[in-house]
């Protein structure tokens, strides 16, 4: 299973942040890099009082805590 970890913030309040995730059954970290742009896209459609600050691809494992991006 492939993550896209990434870190959104407030549109009003850019120190604002959370970090958030989407995950991808099936696919390799290179994979994501290509799809994560429409995701990201997708999702600022979806939540228009945020903004994406950063973002990265990487294998996912349950457990583990937030990546540091």
């Amino acid at each position: 299973m492939i993550e896209l970890a990434f870190v959104t913030c407030l549109a009003t309040s850019p120190t604002d942040c959370e970090n958030r995730s989407l995950l991808f059954q099936e696919g390799t970290p290179m994979s994501c890099m290509m799809m994560a742009q429409p995701q990201l896209a997708k999702w600022i459609d979806e939540h228009p009082n945020w903004t994406i600050a950063r973002w990265k691809c990487r294998s996912f494992r349950p457990g583990e805590g937030p990546v540091d991006i």
